[in-house]
């Protein structure tokens, strides 16, 4: 049965799958990424969750994987298969494409940046389905974006779109790591939520979530720090669909666990906003944790279909 490795790698852990033609997920499976090891041991249990998955296909489906698709974290140079810098996983440059197709025999690899090819699943089979532009924004440890386009995902000129959270929309706000201030996921990642909560609360073990449950029940403090975020996410976003003007916002991440808690008011601050703009809708991402995964399977579906066009 033909199928592909589909391959996210994150800071603590990797999902994986075997994706046969139709979508079907034949096979999951995850691993630590086991990072407190270092970078080259994170490098080697990628290789070799990837050269166990294909042992499975061969072993279970009569042959082995015919592409393989991995998302990464950080910067990646998608054309020339290197992952150029993670700093959750400590790596500089590596050359995983050409590392994973050695491990697996010289089958194609397609190697991605984890928000995008996560944006490329949820635009094609999730949220978006069906949209000829979104812009998919994971709200977790930052902020990033996807921007899609006619069911592909527009990287840039050097792989940098998306960047969302890194648009200033308090420029007297809090340092960024970037080096600017006041940056989108200063002010309204789960990290930046949880932050604010703990110090408003006097709970430091406090997060995101508790804030939301606390929302919930009315509280007061937890409702000046939910519509600081709201509000400051609502200003970026703005910003993004000035400059885009996508048909739908897919919101997804941690935060948006907190469902209408979140976009309730959300909606609301971005329609306060907008002027000549028009207003997109905007709605939870659908596939949750696993949409990077799914979409390392379609990256990879994606370069064997473009093999057999060239």
């Amino acid at each position: 049965m033909r199928h592909v490795i589909a391959l996210d790698v994150g800071g603590t852990g990797m999902k994986a799958a075997l994706v046969g033609e139709d979508g079907t997920l034949l096979h999951e499976a995850r691993r630590a990424t086991g990072r407190e090891r270092g970078a080259e041991a994170v490098v080697d249990t990628v290789l070799g969750f990837a050269e166990d998955l294909y042992a499975y296909g061969e072993a279970h489906f009569g042959e082995g994987a015919v592409a393989a698709g991995v998302a990464v974290p950080g910067i990646v140079d998608a054309e020339r298969g290197i992952a150029v810098y993670a700093t959750n996983l400590g790596w500089r440059d590596v050359p995983l494409r050409a590392l994973i197709a050695e491990r697996l025999g010289g089958i194609p690899v397609a190697l991605g940046h984890d928000v995008r090819t996560g944006g490329l699943a949820e635009g094609r089979i999730g949220a978006g389905k069906g949209t000829d532009r979104f812009l998919f924004v994971p709200l977790g440890t930052g902020i990033a974006g996807a921007i899609g386009i006619a069911g592909s995902i527009e990287a840039g000129a050097h792989g940098y779109a998306g960047e969302i959270g890194h648009v200033v929309v308090r420029p007297d706000g809090p340092d960024c790591g970037c080096g600017q201030r006041g940056c989108l996921e200063t002010l309204a990642s789960a990290s930046a939520v949880s932050r604010a909560w703990a110090e408003a609360s006097g709970d430091p073990e406090a997060d995101a979530a508790d804030c939301a449950k606390a929302v919930a029940s009315g509280d007061p403090a937890a409702l000046r720090v939910w519509q600081n975020a709201v509000d400051a996410l609502a200003a970026g976003l703005v910003t993004a669909l000035t400059l885009l003007d996508p048909r739908t916002l897919i919101i997804g991440g941690g935060l948006a666990e907190a469902g209408e808690t979140l976009f309730t008011p959300l909606r609301a601050a971005v329609e306060e906003r907008v002027t000549f703009q028009k207003l997109p809708r905007i709605v939870p991402a659908a596939l949750g944790d696993t949409a990077g995964c799914l979409g390392a399977g379609l990256l990879a579906w994606d370069l064997l279909s473009t093999e057999v066009s060239a």
